[in-house]
């Protein structure tokens, strides 16, 4: 049966790599390219049978582990191995307790990545040669929680809270999404509601705490709900 992969990362070299080291191991497997969280979630909906999903941290639109978090509410049976160049001990445990079922540095040479990706499809829990589980991770019960709550969002809902986080107003993620600003401004309410907020700050603060850098994270500019 043949493999289907998504494939998300903003560098394409990079996932021309992945698709190799794939290729050389599993001959005749499917790749699906993504270069942003817009289109990954285009690719997840198009492709309802893919077998694995190989994850950038900070592709444009992901806000570190959010795009996980939210994979992992709307696709639960979908494996995720996280691709990426933060591959610190602290970065690696967060991944993995957020639902990733690897983690791949992407310093990780060309046979090893296809033999992590092996070990993913066969449901074991890839993490680099050497890792060690920290005592401490940035994951607390909070961050995980909310981690619940951005599961919940659909993939609409998921798509205007990334433009938040990235300051856009209202009329622009409409435009962006072709869609009214009496939209945005329902999906921003169901937004606040989920994540149990009160604000547009509120909720990317919130979003922020899955960032895989906090110091980063900007609230956007003040506008009516």
């Amino acid at each position: 049966m043949t493999l289907q992969i998504i494939v998300a990362d903003d560098h394409p070299l990079f996932r021309e790599a992945l698709k190799a080291a794939v290729a050389r191991r599993e001959p005749g497997t499917g790749f699906v390219e993504a270069d942003s969280v817009a289109s990954l979630l285009a690719a997840i909906e198009a492709e309802p049978d893919a077998d694995l999903l190989l994850l950038d941290l900070n592709m444009p639109g992901a806000q570190g582990f959010n795009a996980l978090a939210h994979v992992r509410g709307t696709r639960p049976g979908l494996p995720v191995a996280i691709v990426s160049a933060d591959d610190d001990p602290q970065t690696i445990a967060a991944a993995l307790r957020y639902g990733a079922q690897g983690f791949i540095p992407k310093s990780t040479e060309a046979g090893q990545i296809g033999a992590a990706i092996e070990s993913v499809l066969a449901g074991e829990i890839y993490t680099p040669p050497g890792y060690r589980q920290p005592r401490d991770t940035h994951a607390t019960n909070e961050d995980l929680e909310i981690a619940q709550r951005i599961a919940e969002l659909t993939p609409q809902q998921f798509r205007v809270l990334g433009a938040l986080c990235s300051g856009q107003l209202n009329k622009q993620i409409a435009y962006d999404l072709d869609v009214s600003e009496a939209t945005v401004k329902a999906h921003v309410t169901a937004i606040l509601r989920k994540l149990r907020v009160s604000t547009r700050t509120q909720a990317v603060l919130a979003a922020g705490r899955l960032a895989t850098d906090r110091s980063a994270v900007k609230p956007p500019p003040e506008e009516s709900e």
